[in-house]
């Protein structure tokens, strides 16, 4: 049994292709004659700054075939014998995690950012200066921040060339979160002793708003908060001046005219907001713009608006 097993093994060698010579790494974006000569050392006498070709992007490889390494022989007075093929490739490095912290601390510079890389980038990436801009940062759902953001970045090499990675992160700093006492219901101002402010961490956020339980006093929740929520932007607004089935004032302008008189809101809108307003005399619905608390603009030819 071990006998035919290695006969088997004998014959499938003798079948088997040859070996393939890996590439020669190449740092830049053309071949000279030295990366000739350190392949093929028949060309040693070609001036070393000869100019053979362009490399192609990362990732590709640039082959010399029999035929072309003949002329470039002729050509240069080499004398090759047998010439075999030879191919340059990009030389490649794997993604360095110190290399690529580095490269996000210099885009947040401040000492108190945290920031874990959670999943990277797999393939090779030529060798050069990493970068990853403050503005290819993703943000996350909310500023507690729970699972990883995407940073895209790039590899700058050969002069400004740039190669694309990417990495998944978290992004912590100190900071001080608004949060929600009791729950808090849509249309209900909020009154003192419903926020409170709590020390934790938060993603950083640039030109965020300064917030504070005072600063809020006042404004109305956009839906349901529970107990113990955080409170982001936008989840607090100014209340309406005008909220449906309201009983608003009226005036109406139409050049040195003016007309006045109380009508019923049909929906909710706050200063500058058009809304509609139904005239309790002839039940007709009109727009009106709201100018205040529980009044109303109408600038128009009173008959033409069908008040």
């Amino acid at each position: 049994m071990i006998l035919r097993i290695l006969v088997a093994l004998c014959w499938a060698a003798r079948f088997a292709p040859a070996q393939i010579p890996a590439c020669k790494p190449v740092e830049g974006g053309r071949i000279l004659g030295k990366h000739l000569a350190a392949a093929l050392p028949a060309f040693q006498a070609l001036p070393p700054d000869t100019l053979l070709g362009n490399m192609p992007p990362p990732g590709s490889t640039r082959t010399f075939r029999a035929p072309e390494l003949a002329s470039l022989a002729q050509r240069y007075s080499v004398r090759l014998d047998s010439p075999k093929e030879v191919c340059f490739e990009w030389a490649m490095e794997a993604l360095n995690r110190d290399r690529m912290l580095d490269a996000m601390r210099a885009s947040l510079p401040d000492s108190d950012v945290r920031i874990e890389i959670a999943e990277t980038s797999l393939y090779p990436v030529p060798r050069g200066r990493l970068e990853f801009p403050r503005e290819t940062l993703g943000k996350p759902a909310s500023a507690a921040q729970k699972d990883p953001v995407l940073w895209r970045g790039a590899v700058i090499y050969d002069g400004d060339r740039r190669y694309s990675v990417w990495a998944r992160v978290m992004v912590k700093t100190p900071c001080q979160r608004l949060l929600a006492v009791e729950a808090l219901r849509p249309g209900q101002t909020i009154r003192p002793g419903q926020l409170r402010m709590e020390q934790g961490e938060c993603f950083p956020a640039a030109g965020q708003p300064e917030q504070s339980p005072e600063l809020l006093l006042g404004l109305v929740p956009t839906h349901p908060i529970p107990a113990g929520a955080e409170i982001r932007p936008g989840f607090l607004v100014p209340p309406n001046d005008v909220d449906r089935g309201d009983a608003v004032s009226v005036e109406v302008r139409s050049g040195a005219a003016r007309l006045a008189f109380t009508a019923k809101a049909e929906s909710a809108g706050r200063n500058g907001d058009f809304i509609a307003v139904r005239n309790p005399s002839s039940n007709r619905v009109f727009q009106a713009r709201v100018e205040g608390k529980d009044k109303v603009l109408v600038q128009t030819d009173p008959l033409a608006a069908g008040l």
